[in-house]
């Protein structure tokens, strides 16, 4: 008499047959998980030969193993013996749920798309976007971190950037610095000016081309005005600014030239009784 359960037997069977299946997707899914991280590496090597912005590297970077995953995933299920056909007509439904719901977020997308194409700065570069300055240390599928020079970090999302004005201060070599320099309307103008040129033509820093300039700006309320425009390197525009401001200051006080400030005169009255 054979006493073998027919359910343990079936269950058994069943469970070779799901062995069967799993194992070559399981091998599947390591071998392509390593593929896709080696093609996305020789991309981004091939990108930074091409000379592409470390940042928009990244960003490509991102997008490509975004890709090459979910379409390993895919091909895993199908492996599996999933429906592979009906999987994406549900996944595209529910991708359309999804984009609905995050509309946000596909906007920071398709403006991080934008920024790569576009590059109106680079990782390193020193911007003013969305009301905030720093460098720009990498841009993400959604958003751009910048490092403000007081050393925090800032995320910006991608739209706000590509929606809003947006200043590159590293984008040319040289930058112009322009300083104003208010004089007392008694103190002596033509040895005022004497004076301002000789601080900017012993600044090592500053460029001879374009010529720099000294000129009377405005006659003020309570000052006379100097306008005061160096060109130097982007990159000396604030060691050269501080030190130009305190140059000024010293070589002027040296000198006997007052640099005015505003005043007010209050008056006070006493009224007699009655």
């Amino acid at each position: 008499m054979d006493f073998s359960n027919p359910f343990e037997t079936n269950w058994i069977e069943l469970a070779l047959q799901w062995v069967d299946m799993i194992w070559p997707a399981l091998l599947l899914l390591l071998v392509g998980l390593w593929v896709v991280k080696r093609i996305v590496r020789v991309l981004e090597s091939l990108l930074r030969r091409k000379n592409m912005d470390e940042a928009a590297t990244h960003f490509i970077g991102q997008i490509a193993h975004t890709v090459l995953t979910v379409l390993l995933l895919v091909t895993v299920l199908g492996q599996l013996g999933v429906d592979t056909t009906s999987l994406l007509a549900v996944l595209g439904a529910a991708g359309l749920a999804v984009g609905l719901a995050l509309k946000g977020s596909l906007e920071n997308l398709a403006a991080g798309i934008l920024l790569v194409s576009q590059r109106p700065f680079k990782k390193g570069d020193f911007i003013d976007g969305s009301g905030v300055s720093g460098s720009v240390e990498k841009i993400t599928m959604l958003n751009t971190r910048l490092k403000t020079p007081d050393n925090k970090v800032v995320v910006i999302p991608n739209a706000s950037l590509i929606n809003d004005n947006l200043t590159n201060f590293s984008a040319n070599p040289t930058r112009r610095l322009d300083l104003t320099v208010g004089i007392g309307y008694g103190d002596d103008l033509l040895k005022a000016k004497k004076v301002l040129q000789q601080l900017v033509a012993e600044e090592e820093r500053g460029l001879k081309e374009p010529e720099s300039l000294v000129a009377v700006s405005a006659l003020a309320d309570s000052s006379v005005n100097f306008t005061v425009r160096i060109w130097v390197k982007s990159e000396d525009y604030w060691p050269t600014y501080f030190d130009m401001t305190e140059k000024v200051k010293l070589k002027l006080d040296e000198e006997g030239i007052s640099i005015p400030f505003p005043q007010r005169d209050v008056h006070i009255y006493q009224h007699g009784e009655g």
